[in-house]
């Protein structure tokens, strides 16, 4: 217990924590093992539940509308990915897929819950724990696209008018 414990500490998810917050997480956590060309979660599912890598090298891909299919992430150990269906409660949007055998440790909604009713100070670290990961993530998204419309030379890219108006 003290091993995962030391393991979780190291991670962007539960980095921070206080002891108490650390020790009602560890009690929720599942372990579950995905071996490679497993997937975890399929793109448009309900998802109930966020995961921390222990091990293992899994990838996030997400359909085009030309039907290929765009790789967005990589996950490695200490990274957790499926944590926005616990926020914004609305289907998966990509699909993981272990591309090496995978141990991962599960958090569901409910276990997030059941820690905003025992001790809402560590529901709010998780919570900036893992607004802080989705806004580098959101960073690097948009570092991504000015990078490949500068290379491209392309103005499809740009916000045009009011970005609040429907197009």
């Amino acid at each position: 217990m003290s091993e995962l414990k030391e393991f979780l500490s190291r991670t962007p998810f539960f980095g921070g924590l206080p002891a108490e917050t650390m020790d009602r997480l560890v009690k929720m956590l599942v372990e579950r093992s995905y071996p490679a060309g497993t997937v975890v979660f399929r793109e448009g599912e309900a998802g109930k539940s966020m995961y921390v890598v222990h091990s293992g090298e899994l990838v996030a891909n997400q359909a085009g509308e030309s039907g290929n299919t765009v790789r967005l992430m990589r996950f490695f150990e200490g990274d957790f990915f499926g944590e926005t269906t616990l926020i914004e409660m609305q289907p998966r949007p990509f699909t993981v897929l272990a591309e090496r055998d995978a141990r991962l440790w599960e958090l569901t909604n409910m276990d997030l819950y059941q820690l905003y009713r025992q001790d809402v100070k560590g529901y709010v670290l998780v919570l900036q724990n893992i607004n802080r990961e989705l806004c580098r993530r959101l960073r690097r998204a948009g570092d991504r696209i000015t990078q490949f419309a500068d290379e491209a030379e392309d103005e499809r890219t740009q916000i045009r008018g009011d970005a609040r108006k429907p197009h």
